[in-house]
């Protein structure tokens, strides 16, 4: 389970973003593939039951959440199926279907329930006798009647191992399934993370010519209106303004969010919390930005990198 943990003091724009050392990760998820949550399997096994189908499916959720649809001669095993799921799988929703398809040479032979057939019989015979115009009874309608024509079946056990033998099998081709989609999901973060470092940089870039702009635009309008000030007091005032003004924080921190979210992406593993946390913290800075932007130039570039933050966002739901 990830644990993301984040101090900060929001009104003074001081935060501190807790890195690996604050994550204590096991040495064997060090390197693994990211995964995406939703994906899907099937395999069969032929039985002398019948062939054994399991088809699986897995979408975003919270937590590792396992529904399984399956004959009642296959329940018993499904506490076991619930536990091999849990060691290849930590999120997502998982729906499971077992079935079992019968073959016209595996059906066995067909016995007939004397006493059952008996009992329907004798109640088909009362009801004739209250009731005018009655037509002959069908043969085949009457076997099909619940309980009078079953079928002579091997071992159930076979069912449950055979289930239990092709599980593993599905679970892997998921797994791969869920691996493949996940590393489309990572180059398309590494790409949205990459303009939102160009935009960062652009921004830092301009900051000094903005800084200078805003005091040549206070003082030229102090001599516009010709104003008698006392020039100490003007640069106190151009001092605080700078400072207000100043986003070479919000940029810090915005660099080293970027460059934590490469690096929890090439540690791999399940990381979605993580990313979806960074993602939070990548847009507390970009809206600091705007709201501190004093050039329509900020202003797009702030917008730009929400816009991009919010799409990385909405893939990092399916990571797990």
């Amino acid at each position: 389970m990830e644990k993301v943990e984040f101090t900060g003091a929001t009104g003074s724009h001081e935060s501190k973003l807790i890195h690996s050392q604050s994550f204590p990760e096991d040495p064997g998820t060090q390197a693994k593939m990211i995964q995406s949550m939703t994906a899907f399997a099937r395999e069969s096994e032929p039985t002398d039951q019948g062939v054994v189908t399991i088809e699986v499916r897995t979408v975003n959720h919270r937590y590792l959440d396992c529904t399984f649809k399956m004959p009642d001669s296959i329940r018993t095993c499904e506490h076991e199926l619930r536990e091999l799921a849990g060691k290849s799988l930590s999120r997502g929703k998982l729906e499971c279907q077992v079935r079992v398809q019968q073959q016209s040479n595996q059906g066995g032979e067909l016995q007939i329930d004397q006493t059952q057939l008996s009992r329907v019989l004798a109640m088909a015979a009362d009801i004739a006798d209250k009731v005018e115009h009655v037509q002959a009874l069908n043969p085949l309608e009457v076997i099909q009647f619940p309980g009078v024509c079953q079928t002579q079946s091997v071992s159930e056990d076979l069912l449950p191992l055979a289930a239990k033998s092709l599980f593993p099998r599905v679970l892997e081709s998921l797994v791969n399934n869920r691996r493949r989609e996940g590393e489309k999901l990572a180059q398309l973060i590494l790409d949205r993370i990459e303009k939102v470092e160009q935009e960062v940089a652009l921004t830092r870039q301009r900051l000094p010519q903005l800084m200078q702009a805003q005091r040549e635009r206070v003082v030229g309008k102090i001599n516009e209106l010709d104003l008698d000030i006392d020039q100490g007091r003007l640069e106190q005032e151009l001092v605080f303004m700078a400072q207000k003004a100043d986003v070479d924080e919000e940029l810090d921190r915005l660099e080293a969010h970027i460059s934590e979210v490469r690096e929890v992406i090439k540690r791999g593993g399940p990381c979605g919390r993580r990313l979806d946390f960074l993602m939070q913290e990548l847009n507390r800075e970009a809206n600091t930005l705007s709201s501190k932007s004093t050039s329509s130039g900020t202003t797009q570039s702030a917008v730009e990198l929400k816009v991009l933050i919010e799409q990385m966002r909405e893939q990092i739901q399916n990571i797990e």
